[in-house]
């Protein structure tokens, strides 16, 4: 794993670093690399249980997000619903690890994120509205679920797992606010920081 986890991170670093101040070209390569990295990773993983493969589905299914991205605008439709996809593979997986149990601060802090979120872009998002707010649900709902798991099981792979969703959620925040709101310098290196490292983290707890 250590050499599969340092390919990663040097992938990882040179989108990050593109996507803040360098060419466009490497934006283009290292974004997939470094997914299809995490994939191979996932792949590799001691899978005890058939439910661990829907992280490599669900790895699957951001790569193909990703590639729509790059595509004109009128694919972001697509793109939005593989994302939408990968997110409920996780929150399956997620979900197969756990018992009924209902931690009510974590839903209602999450609510009231999605709320401001949504407040805050609504009016930018024009014939996109209801596949954003159903990818944020979506996004939530996973985040809900993993922070469930690690309050009913606090184990290292929980924690793990549930620190990837939260920093895929905050990735997302980040990218939605700066392509719908307000644009800042570092908004896609920040968005693409986050967006690896919560995959990554997903992907560590297979191993733990």
């Amino acid at each position: 794993m250590l050499w599969s986890f340092i390919a990663v991170c040097l992938s990882a670093w040179l989108y990050v670093d593109a996507s803040y101040r360098g060419p466009v070209w490497q934006r283009w390569v290292f974004k997939p690399v470094t997914l299809i990295l995490l994939l191979f990773l996932a792949w590799q993983a001691p899978m005890f249980e058939a439910v661990g493969y829907l992280v490599v589905a669900g790895l699957c299914a951001s790569l193909v997000g990703d590639a729509l991205t790059l595509l004109p605008r009128q694919r972001l439709l697509y793109a939005i619903g593989a994302f939408f996809l990968s997110h409920l593979l996780y929150t399956i997986w997620f979900a197969s690890q756990m018992t009924l149990s209902f931690f009510w601060p974590l839903p209602l802090v999450l609510l009231v994120i999605g709320a401001l979120l949504l407040a805050v872009i609504w009016s930018k998002l024009e014939e996109l509205r209801i596949p954003v707010a159903t990818f944020i649900a979506m996004t939530l709902v996973m985040v809900w679920l993993a922070g469930e798991l690690w309050f009913l099981r606090p184990t290292s792979p929980a924690l793990s797992g549930f620190v990837g969703a939260a920093l895929l959620l905050l990735g997302n925040i980040v990218w939605l606010v700066s392509h719908y709101r307000y644009r800042f310098r570092a908004d896609n290196a920040i968005s693409s920081a986050c967006y690896f490292a919560g995959h990554f983290l997903i992907v560590r707890a297979l191993y733990l």
